[in-house]
């Protein structure tokens, strides 16, 4: 009889595979994204689901059940964000997007993410010029005339220190190709 064989095996040992999917669901509660083979998400959703519904309604016990299958650190995180973010959701919590074959084996590749997610890396490239900008100004003021031909100083020791490295480079190879010379015009000269 073929009763509860439901799940995917994933060439893997039943403990390897329960060490993949607490690892998977750990980097998908800290990070609300990953990325990873169609089959490992379909297998993952569920047991995902599962948690943010236990999250949902915040009691010890519930707590109890997660840190079975999460540590504690993740599980605080799936109790205080993820919990009361889905709270009035029936279910549903998260979306498999396929992204296609992956270039080495052709294996299907998706993207696991919770349903509301926003990419955060335009937030912060859009943040990070802006503080360059706040501190390019502070520097201005102090000395208006010095500014400029700071910049242009700073400019040209970066490119004299990329200059030198290359030089050193260079002859470090001359030296090693040298090298072996000498050390086969010695065994000559000794013979």
């Amino acid at each position: 009889m073929r009763h509860g064989m439901v799940n995917r095996k994933l060439g893997r040992t039943s403990a390897h595979r329960n060490a993949l999917f607490r690892n998977q669901l750990a980097s998908l509660i800290d990070r609300e994204r990953i990325i990873t083979t169609l089959p490992k998400a379909k297998e993952l959703r569920p047991q995902i689901e599962r948690l943010v519904t236990l999250a949902r309604t915040d009691s010890v016990h519930n707590r109890r059940q997660a840190v079975r299958v999460v540590d504690e650190g993740m599980v605080a995180k799936l109790f205080e964000n993820l919990g009361p973010r889905f709270a009035d959701r029936p279910g549903g919590y998260t979306r498999i997007i396929k992204l296609g074959p992956r270039r080495g084996d052709a294996a299907e590749m998706c993207i696991l993410e919770f349903v509301g997610y926003q990419i955060e890396t335009e937030t912060k490239a859009e943040e990070t010029p802006a503080k360059a900008r706040k501190a390019a100004p502070k520097k201005e003021p102090k000395a208006k005339a010095k500014a400029e031909p700071d910049e242009d100083e700073e400019e040209a020791p970066k490119k004299s220190a990329k200059k030198p490295a290359k030089k050193a480079a260079a002859p470090k190879k001359a030296a090693a190709k040298e090298k072996p010379k000498k050390t086969t015009t010695k065994k000559k000269s000794g013979k």
